[in-house]
C-alpha cells in the first residue's frame, strides 16, 4: 500500500496476473457502491481474468461504506481519494486508468453489467489485438439499457431511441458514447490527457466528443451493458433527459458542467448523499 496526500494506493500481493499478461484493464469509479461493487467483481472469475488477461482497478471517490473493503477484496488494484473536496467521476477514471497495465481501457460503471459476458469481452479482447469488424476504430461506447427483470415500459423506450441516436451519431462520425461503459486503446486515452477532471457532469460525452480527432467511435451491440434503474426511477426521464442534455452542452461547447455536481442515487440503506 502507498500513501499520498490527496490517495491511497492499494495493491492485490501477490499479483493475479505478470504485468506482461495483462491486455484489458477495467477501472470501476466508485462512491458508496457497497450494494452493487461485489455483484460487477465477483464476475471476474480466475478463467475470465486468465483468458483475456483482466486487471480490475477501482477508483473509489472517498466511500465510508463497505465499498473499499470489498474492493480490496476482489479487485487488483485499489485508489482511493482522500482530499476533502469533492472528487469528479472524471478525476475518479483518470485516477483509475494512471495505475493501469493493459492496452485497453475499460470504464465500466459499478452497477453495470455486461449482458452477454462470454460475447462482451470476446469482442474487447479481438479488438484489443487489432482483429474483428471494430479494429479500424480506436474507441468504442456500449449501448445500455436497463435489465429485463427491472425493466418497465418506459425504460424500453427511452433507451431504444437514446440508443439509436447514439449509434446513428457515431455513425455519422459524431463522437459519443455514455459514460456507463466506455472502451479506449492506451495510447489515445494518454494523447488527450483522459477525461476533463473540471466536469461534473457530462465528461463522458465530451471526451468522446473530444477522440473524434484521431478516431471515429464505434457503439457494437455486443457491448450492450445493463445498468441499474435508481437514477431512473428517483427522479423520472424528464429531469435527466434535461439535465443529460444541458450537461452535454455545456460540456461539449462552453467547457464546463451546467450542473456544479452530480448527485450520486443510492438505495435508502446506503445512500449518504
Amino acid at each position: 500500500m502507498s500513501d499520498s496526500a490527496s490517495a491511497t494506493v492499494w495493491e492485490r500481493t501477490p499479483p493475479r496476473l505478470d504485468r506482461d499478461r495483462i491486455r484489458i484493464s477495467v477501472v470501476v469509479p466508485t462512491l458508496q457502491e457497497e450494494r452493487v461493487l461485489g455483484r460487477l467483481l465477483e464476475r471476474f472469475d480466475e478463467e475470465t481474468i486468465e483468458r483475456w488477461g483482466i486487471e480490475l482497478i477501482v477508483s473509489d471517490g472517498g466511500s465510508t461504506d463497505a465499498t473499499v473493503a470489498i474492493a480490496q477484496t476482489l479487485a487488483d488494484r485499489v485508489v482511493v481519494h482522500r482530499d476533502e473536496r469533492r472528487q469528479t467521476i472524471a478525476e475518479g477514471r483518470n485516477n483509475g486508468a494512471r495505475l493501469a497495465h493493459g492496452k485497453t481501457l475499460v470504464f465500466l460503471n459499478a452497477d453495470c453489467i455486461p449482458a452477454e459476458w462470454q460475447s462482451f469481452w470476446q469482442t474487447i479482447a479481438e479488438w484489443s489485438d487489432g482483429k474483428g469488424r471494430y479494429a479500424r476504430f480506436a474507441a468504442l461506447a456500449a449501448p445500455v439499457e436497463v435489465a429485463p427483470v427491472e425493466r418497465r415500459m418506459s425504460d424500453r423506450i427511452v433507451h431504444a431511441l437514446f440508443n439509436a441516436y447514439v449509434r446513428s451519431a457515431a455513425a455519422v462520425g459524431f463522437g459519443v458514447g455514455r459514460g456507463e461503459c466506455q472502451v479506449v486503446r492506451r495510447w489515445l486515452f494518454e494523447r488527450t490527457g483522459g477525461y476533463d477532471a473540471r466536469l461534473a457532469a457530462g465528461e463522458d460525452f465530451e471526451f468522446m466528443h473530444r477522440v473524434r480527432r484521431w478516431t471515429r467511435v464505434a457503439v457494437p451491440r455486443e457491448l450492450l451493458v445493463y445498468e441499474s434503474p435508481r437514477r431512473y426511477r428517483r427522479w423520472g426521464y424528464r429531469k435527466i433527459l434535461w439535465q443529460w442534455f444541458l450537461n452535454w452542452v455545456g460540456a461539449v461547447f462552453l467547457h464546463r458542467s451546467m450542473t456544479s455536481e452530480w448527485s450520486p442515487v443510492r438505495d435508502p440503506e446506503t445512500s449518504s448523499g
